[in-house]
């Protein structure tokens, strides 16, 4: 099944490994960091589901990497964990674009159900049924048709073919779409991208007349409708 991803950005070491190993073991990928240069850097680079931040941050705090994401046009829902409980900060950062805030310290039960009610619209039944012309994915049954014949995807090629289809009509570089599928720590060829998309198009385009999936030369890969 397709994993949620979250950005974890928490300067306390102990507390972000601890947090980071909880996430993971309730199935969410989770990318952490530990400053908000270090956030803000890998928010250019890949997307995310939901953003947990502490707001008192070296290089640049939780207020200021939010603004950006903010200005940038971003709505990823962000949740701010941080010591400070005066009200006024926490209106600050409502104010300034957060879904939700929780002061530590706190119990990690509170933090997934915070985790989950903000994400709940973005992750909701609105998006669980995906198309492109003929093509249909139902991420409730985990089930991909086209022209209403069933195509069999391995777990990876799912992933990809989901990416690809959340961000139909829009080019993603290569760099884009191994950050979001293999995560981070992925350190093999830059060609796994090219090997998977290849088995895409094996599965979705032989046979079919008008193609979807299209290479965008010095640039990535865009899932479109033909005109």
């Amino acid at each position: 099944m397709w994993a949620m991803r979250i950005l974890l950005a928490e300067d306390e070491r102990d507390l972000n490994h601890i947090i980071t190993l909880k996430l993971r073991q309730d199935g969410y990928s989770v990318d952490s960091c530990h400053d908000g240069e270090e956030a803000l850097e890998a928010l250019e680079v890949a997307d995310y589901d939901a953003v947990i931040l502490d707001i008192m941050m070296p290089k640049a705090d939780g207020l200021t990497v939010l603004k950006k994401l903010r200005r940038d046009g971003n709505t990823t829902p962000v949740l701010f964990l941080t010591a400070r409980d005066a009200v006024e900060d926490r209106v600050r950062g409502l104010d300034g674009g957060a879904n939700d805030y929780l002061v530590k310290p706190f119990s990690f039960e509170e933090l997934m159900a915070r985790i989950r009610a903000m994400t709940r619209n973005t992750f909701g039944m609105a998006d669980n049924i995906l198309s492109v012309a003929d093509l249909e994915m139902d991420c409730n049954a985990h089930t991909v048709t086209r022209g209403g014949v069933q195509i069999v995807l391995s777990a990876k090629e799912y992933a990809l073919l989901e990416y690809l289809m959340r961000n139909r009509g829009i080019v993603l570089s290569r760099e884009k779409i191994e950050n979001h599928i293999w995560n981070f720590d992925y350190e093999g060829g830059t060609n796994v991208v090219d090997v998977y998309i290849r088995y895409l198009r094996k599965k979705l385009d032989d046979g079919h007349e008008k193609k979807l999936i299209h290479t965008v030369r010095g640039s990535g890969y865009v899932l479109r409708k033909e005109a």
